[in-house]
């Protein structure tokens, strides 16, 4: 699944980024090696961050 329609990122992508090390969007734009471009993908980019942070505080616990 498409998140940024503008550049082509996709899901995994996301997902990759965030792996990596990305805590923000602006950080998933350049691990992508793009910018954002409308930016209503941002919101989407945000929720997948919170997700994988709770992930990980249920992890820790």
């Amino acid at each position: 699944m498409y998140v940024c329609n503008c550049n082509g990122i996709r899901e995994r992508d996301v997902r990759a980024a965030i792996a990596a090390g990305a805590s923000r969007p602006a950080q998933i734009f350049k691990a992508c090696d793009s910018a954002a471009q409308c930016a209503r993908c941002v919101c989407d980019m945000r929720k997948m961050l919170d997700e994988e942070r709770e992930a990980l505080r249920y992890a820790a616990e």
